[in-house]
């Protein structure tokens, strides 16, 4: 980083006299949440002065925060393509439910852990709105599955985890810390169930492509925004795992993309017995 910044002073030290004047006039509404997001010293350097050369830490803080802003801004929208595939299609094929699940059971518990934590929401902020997102549709896997029972009891057995996670009086600091390692393999195994069964049907089915890329950048933006900001190693782990599986997935779509195998297809029907065979004892038709 430090190299390319050297780079770019030039074209910097350029610009500096035309843009320290309107930077040092940025309103308070907007000045104040960035001076926030990234210190007071590093907004003096990077926005005041304009001066990201002189201190190559800032500069990495402030692309952290950005990319985590992104990111958790993205995550408003990221699974609505899969939830609108499944409202289109009425068929929860290809969709794995236990992946689902799963993945929403470590997100709760990273949520909690970050946040007991006290770890910038920038490095975390999206898991909790992925989670919501991820409980709907589990529900819609259940439902189009014919499971409405267990589709009616997934939601308070969500919520209750939810209470307990964040209760230290249920679930103290040390069981806590437990529960964050046991996220690493929990988070690896939400990936396997759907990789298994992409390489099953040879299809995606109503897999959503938006979802899978966005969840291989979204995982690779977060191994470098928790090595800029979070000194923790179980929330390290637990996002390069993912990243590598969600790289399995997204290689997955890719290769099956145009492969015009739809789930359920290759294997012919049965026909259906209409009686003997011409010529074989079936009645001939007068006329």
């Amino acid at each position: 980083m430090d190299i390319v910044l050297q780079q770019l002073e030039p074209l910097l030290a350029a610009l500096r006299p035309h843009l320290t004047p309107i930077t040092a006039q940025l309103p308070a509404s907007i000045a104040n949440p960035i001076s926030d997001l990234i210190t007071p010293v590093c907004y003096n350097t990077l926005i005041l002065k304009l001066d990201p050369a002189s201190s190559p830490a800032c500069t990495q803080l402030a692309l952290s925060k950005a990319i985590g802003v992104g990111i958790i801004t993205l995550s408003t929208i990221i699974k609505v393509p899969q939830l609108i595939k499944l409202l289109n299609s009425g068929s929860a094929r290809g969709v794995s439910f236990s992946s689902y699940a799963l993945e929403t059971a470590g997100y709760l518990c990273t949520l909690a852990y970050n946040f007991r934590s006290g770890n910038p929401i920038s490095t975390y902020g999206e898991i909790g709105l992925i989670a919501v997102q991820n409980v709907v549709i589990a529900v819609l896997i259940l439902h189009y599955s014919g499971k409405d029972m267990w589709a009616a009891a997934f939601v308070p057995v969500v919520a209750a985890s939810l209470y307990a996670l964040f209760s230290e009086g249920v679930v103290d600091a040390k069981l806590m810390g437990y529960l964050q390692a046991a996220t690493i393999p929990l988070t690896l195994a939400s990936k396997v169930p759907q990789i298994i069964s992409v390489a099953r049907n040879k299809s995606t089915g109503n897999l959503s492509a938006f979802a899978v890329f966005n969840y291989l950048f979204g995982s690779l933006a977060r191994v470098f925004t928790t090595l800029a900001e979070v000194e923790d190693p179980l929330i390290l782990y637990g996002f390069l795992g993912g990243a590598f599986l969600n790289f399995v997935l997204a290689a997955q779509m890719v290769w099956y993309w145009n492969s015009g195998k739809k789930l359920g297809a290759g294997t012919p029907a049965k026909k259906r017995y209409t009686g003997p065979a011409k010529g074989k004892g079936a009645p001939k038709r007068k006329g």
